[in-house]
């Protein structure tokens, strides 16, 4: 009798088990749960509020599809450089955290349609004495930027194509901002809804260029088909039903970032 017992429950948990991994399998790591790699520390995409609550575009995104999908949140805060390698190994989901859409990263992940239009920008301190209206006039300036982003890669290409001039990369865009502030630094290649967003804060700085259009994406693992196709229908549905506006309007001053993306 023990025996028999003992095999129900086997065939049981086994029948538990293999219909949990079919619910879960292909969609999220985690039953119920859709976890989100993000670096908080990228205003207004991504930022911890005055209660220690992470905000932003990103997090108000991440949670309207959370709601689509009918999946809880989780917010795994991670530095960066390392975000990319976080995926690969299956610490979170996906990325959601102002990751511009590239064609090397169009090849190594699934890459959900565009959610945001953005464009690259420098700033300056207002009413500078440096003379700069393009990347090449950047020539000699000491130039900040977010070390393994878009505004790095850029600057990298300048160098090779023999511009001249002093980089500081930072782990935190907030430092460049900074540094900017206290004179350590003469200007900042950014994101320009970064730049907005400082600009909004203070009279300090000033945008004197801006780059061509770019479009920000979500993050997959190349092999979870499922999660992406969930993903593409959840962001044409927010993009449908006014809820990205929404959101667009509240986090970027009023601005409207994201119409342009439906299609």
């Amino acid at each position: 009798m023990k025996n028999v017992l003992f095999y129900i429950f086997i065939i049981f948990f086994l029948v538990f088990y293999s219909g949990c991994l079919r619910e879960t399998d292909g969609l999220t790591l985690k039953k119920g749960v859709l976890m989100v790699g993000i670096e908080i520390g990228y205003p207004p995409m991504e930022y911890y509020d005055d209660n220690g609550n992470p905000a932003g575009f990103d997090i108000s995104l991440a949670n309207a599809i959370g709601e689509k999908l009918d999946l809880k949140i989780e917010f795994i805060d991670t530095a960066w450089d390392g975000i990319f390698a976080g995926v690969d190994a299956k610490r979170y989901d996906c990325i959601i955290s102002s990751v511009t859409i590239t064609p090397e990263r169009i090849i190594n992940y699934n890459v959900s349609k565009p959610y945001i239009q953005n464009t690259l920008a420098i700033v300056l301190p207002r009413n500078s004495r440096r003379r700069v209206s393009s990347p090449s006039d950047l020539g000699g300036l000491g130039v900040a930027f977010q070390e393994a982003t878009t505004s790095e890669y850029i600057m990298a290409d300048l160098a090779k194509e023999g511009l001249r001039f002093t980089p500081y990369a930072y782990d935190k865009v907030m430092y460049c901002f900074d540094e900017l502030r206290l004179g350590r630094v003469d200007a900042i290649m950014t994101d320009i809804v970064v730049a907005y967003e400082y600009l909004a804060r203070s009279d300090f700085y000033e945008i004197v260029w801006q780059g061509g259009k770019e479009e920000f994406g979500i993050i997959i693992k190349k092999d979870n088909n499922n999660l992406f196709n969930a993903v593409n229908n959840a962001i044409s549905e927010l993009l449908e039903d006014g809820t990205m506006l929404k959101f667009s309007e509240e986090h970027f001053n009023g601005m409207d970032l994201v119409s342009a993306l439906k299609r």
